[in-house]
């Protein structure tokens, strides 16, 4: 079985976020000394201390040890390297497989007719727009509706509450991007 290096995953995932050894410890209620000890893989904590430790920044354990600090980011992807992260009649083909320390989230949407995100308005932070390829995609932002065709595009904050909803006999397919990645 491979070894972990899990001081270095921690000093990257610390200084992506911006965050001070001093600021993390104050933030995971650690002391400054457990997490020097920590990324000098002098000691390695228990998973319950580990999670306390990344809630911190916040990360999730299984985030955590998906990320590959040291492997250089990969450009350009074919068809078939896209993620899928969706489920059901929606699907969500990500461009790039872990969003950890990226800024933007690009998505090639499908939506099957009639489908959409749901009754309860979507509502994070950040931004989002996107571009319709194909069909039409009704796209509710606060009290104003719209339904949009090839070549229609939205952008908005995210804070204010939305939905989305493939209208029209056939699939709706378009391409969006949002920030920070949502999902």
């Amino acid at each position: 079985m491979t070894a972990i290096d899990l001081g270095s995953r921690l000093r990257f995932v610390r200084l992506a976020n911006n965050l001070s050894q001093r600021e993390l410890a104050k933030r995971a209620g650690v002391t400054n000394s457990t997490i020097s000890l920590i990324e000098s893989n002098t000691t390695n904590p228990s998973v319950g201390a580990l999670k306390r430790i990344l809630d911190g920044i916040p990360i999730g354990l299984s985030e955590f040890f998906a990320i590959e600090p040291d492997r250089p980011r990969q450009v350009f992807y074919s068809a078939d390297q896209l993620t899928e992260i969706g489920k059901g009649a929606i699907s969500y083909r990500q461009v790039g497989e872990v969003m950890f320390g990226r800024a933007l989230q690009i998505l090639r949407e499908r939506y099957e007719p009639g489908s959409g995100t749901g009754q309860i308005p979507l509502v994070h932070d950040g931004e989002e727009g996107g571009i319709v390829l194909s069909g039409h995609l009704e796209v509710t932002v606060d009290d104003e509706r719209k339904i949009l065709g090839p070549g229609d595009a939205y952008y908005f904050e995210s804070r204010r509450p939305h939905r989305f909803r493939c209208v029209g006999p056939v699939p709706c397919e378009l391409v969006s991007a949002c920030t920070p990645p949502t999902f």
